[in-house]
């Protein structure tokens, strides 16, 4: 693995290693010690009955987000639990997470996103949310 040293190589490796990240075509955009950048683009199979992006995948990218923030300061970690506000309905050609470390502490990293939709060259802001990240250490079995 990567280290800490280089976070936007950490995050991208760590990208790769999901494969649900592989199937939502989630990229990182950027990353450096507490705040990472994820994208998105929209495609009919993540959307809900009306055409939105769905709820499920809004949690999604600001849990993912939230969890890659925290990585780089701290290395692994495990979201303990999340809290999303969906502001607008999430209607976009692509979807931008920034999430950023709030609070890094020893066993427990608090995070904060903001969720956009892009379209047409403008950005909406569709969504917020935040995490309590568990730090992971030892083998987990």
């Amino acid at each position: 693995m990567h280290s800490l040293h280089d976070p936007l190589a950490q995050i991208r490796a760590i990208n790769q290693t999901a494969a649900f990240n592989r199937w939502c075509h989630m990229e990182v955009i950027s990353a450096e010690p507490g705040k990472v950048e994820i994208a998105m683009p929209w495609r009919p199979e993540v959307g809900q009955y009306a055409g939105f992006l769905h709820a499920g995948l809004v949690g999604a990218l600001i849990d993912t987000a939230c969890g890659f923030a925290a990585a780089t300061v701290v290395g692994r970690v495990l979201a303990s639990h999340y809290s999303v506000n969906c502001l607008r309905p999430a209607i976009g050609d692509r979807f931008i997470a920034r999430a950023r470390v709030v609070k890094p502490g020893k066993t427990q990293v608090f995070t904060a996103c903001e969720l956009y939709a892009q379209a047409g060259g403008a950005e909406k802001l569709v969504a917020t949310g935040e995490t309590l990240l568990s730090v992971v250490t030892g083998d987990v079995a």
